[in-house]
C-alpha cells in the first residue's frame, strides 16, 4: 500500500480519532464526530479496536508523552506525515511488537476508548457489555 492509498482510505478516520490522546477529554462534539467519521468507514469495533492500536497508538501516544507544546493543538498535516510513514513499516515483526505492546500505549486513553465504544454501539442499536 502506498502514501496516497493510506491518506485515501485512513486520513480522516485517523484526524477524527486523534482528539482521544489530547491533554483535554473530548467533548461531546468530538465524539459525534469521532462516531460520524467511523460510520462512514464501515469498520467492526473489532477492526477499529485494531486501528486504535496499531495504526494510532503508537504514533499518538509518542506525541502525548513529548513535552513540545505543539500537542495542544497538533498540526494535521504533520500528524497525517507521522502516520503514514509509521503504517507504510507496520509490517512483519513491527506490527507483532506493537500488538504485543499495545497495552501500554494504549492506557493513558483506553477510557476515552471506552467511552467511544459504547456511543457507537449505542449509536448502531447495540447493547453495550457491562
Amino acid at each position: 500500500m502506498d502514501a496516497q492509498t493510506l491518506v485515501d482510505e485512513r486520513g480522516e478516520l485517523w484526524l477524527a480519532l486523534a482528539p482521544l490522546w489530547l491533554e483535554r477529554e473530548p467533548r461531546e462534539s468530538d465524539y459525534a464526530r469521532m462516531i460520524e467519521v467511523i460510520e462512514r468507514h464501515d469498520l467492526s469495533t473489532q477492526e477499529l479496536e485494531w486501528v486504535f492500536r496499531l495504526e494510532l497508538a503508537p504514533v499518538l501516544t509518542r506525541q502525548q508523552m513529548s513535552v513540545a507544546s505543539e500537542w495542544r493543538n497538533f498540526d494535521d498535516h504533520k500528524l497525517m506525515r507521522l502516520l503514514v510513514a509509521h503504517n507504510l513499516r507496520l509490517k512483519g515483526w513491527r506490527r507483532k511488537s506493537w500488538a504485543l505492546f499495545s497495552g501500554l500505549t494504549t492506557l493513558m486513553t483506553r477510557h476515552r476508548w471506552n467511552e467511544l465504544m459504547e456511543r457507537l454501539m449505542i449509536a448502531r442499536g447495540e447493547v453495550p457489555k457491562e
